[in-house]
């Protein structure tokens, strides 16, 4: 896998923010400045009307340049079915995959080392979007904590092997590792 892809677009990007910090319009910026068509990767679910209207935001953001594909579960398999040189793909968000698969019951460790395995192997460039969930309280519920120890963990891990690691906060972005 050569370093950079379409656009100049690294390997694999990691975009990290908090809520509504302007890490996913970012990410998108990103990816509509580097190719002519892309793919988007959603991992969330409309659970309620609140996450519906959300999804629908977002849908309506996008627009005709995206191949929105939605996947709960399995990015992994959703990448390497996607991954092209010419058509980045966008991950939207690690975070809510996180919280799917802690609540399906998955192994998450074995999840993520899945999903690194496949970010090294992919035949186009990946961008990731996820929450830093370390900054805030300590969660009160075991569950809680365990999510945030595990989402702390995934975002170091996918953090290691990315080319570039972009921290956004109010909409400015900081770049961590990698060329700006």
């Amino acid at each position: 896998m050569s370093a950079s892809l379409a656009g100049g677009l690294p390997a694999v990007t990691l975009i990290l923010g908090g809520a509504r910090s302007g890490k996913s319009r970012y990410a998108e910026t990103l990816v509509t400045g580097a190719a002519a068509f892309a793919t988007y990767i959603a991992t969330a679910e409309a659970g309620d009307a609140e996450m519906a209207a959300r999804i629908a935001e977002h849908r309506k953001r996008r627009g005709e340049f995206w191949r929105t594909v939605e996947e709960p579960l399995d990015v992994a398999g959703a990448i390497r079915a996607h991954a092209a040189a010419e058509r980045p793909i966008l991950v939207d968000c690690l975070t809510l995959w996180l919280s799917n698969l802690l609540l399906a019951g998955r192994v998450v460790e074995h999840e993520s080392e899945i999903l690194c395995g496949t970010l090294r192997e992919a035949d186009g460039p990946v961008v990731l979007v996820a929450n830093e969930v370390g900054m805030g309280l300590v969660p009160d519920t075991p569950l809680g904590r365990e999510f945030r120890d595990e989402a702390g963990r995934l975002n170091q891990q996918v953090a290691a092997l990315a080319d570039r690691v972009v921290f956004v906060a109010a909409g400015l972005p900081l770049v961590l590792k990698g060329a700006a």
